[in-house]
């Protein structure tokens, strides 16, 4: 077993993981997303209770959505997508701040974001899976959502019209 290179970020709590076994060779590539044992080795100790994962076509964008409780762990198995994580803490001094990273079934990096950040993702590829480990099991009534474009977070992103759902076009934060 080999250990997770795991980076700090500029907001405080979220890490950029890259996992400890990837393996590639003529047949494909086979990757650890999840050892709890390395995971806990490297300081990350979070009980992760449920997983997800979504499959979207390219210029989908999902969220901003989160909640105070939940912390997750996200990877992109298939394709590629530009995530951004916002400090959504009103009590915080870093409220709105943000931070954004590319991951790709190439890159195999994972992020791992701590309760009252959202997150959203917007799919760059043809297609991407978005897949995600949860601390809490899923609570939509429990949860926040702020537009994409909220001139509050002043949010880079690479489209200036994405593909939203009823509730992200709607979101008022």
């Amino acid at each position: 077993m080999s250990e997770l290179l795991v980076e700090s970020c500029r907001l405080a709590g979220i890490l950029k993981i890259t996992p400890a076994t990837i393996f590639e060779d003529f047949r494909g590539s086979y990757v650890e997303t999840y050892n709890e044992k390395l995971y806990r080795d490297a300081g990350i100790d979070v009980h992760f209770v449920q997983d997800d994962f979504s499959f979207s076509s390219q210029n989908v964008l999902r969220g901003i959505h989160g909640d105070s409780g939940t912390y997750k762990l996200i990877t992109c198995p298939h394709g590629e997508f530009y995530l951004v994580v916002v400090d959504c803490d009103p009590d915080s001094e870093n409220f709105g701040d943000w931070v954004s990273f590319i991951l790709s079934e190439k890159n195999r990096h994972q992020v791992l974001v701590p309760p009252k950040h959202g997150l959203a993702h917007l799919i760059t590829s043809e297609h991407a899976i978005f897949s995600y480990k949860q601390s809490t099991y899923y609570d939509r009534a429990g949860q926040f959502t702020y537009r994409f474009d909220d001139e509050r977070f002043n949010i880079d992103w690479p489209i200036s019209d994405p593909v939203l759902s009823e509730r992200d076009a709607l979101a008022t934060g």
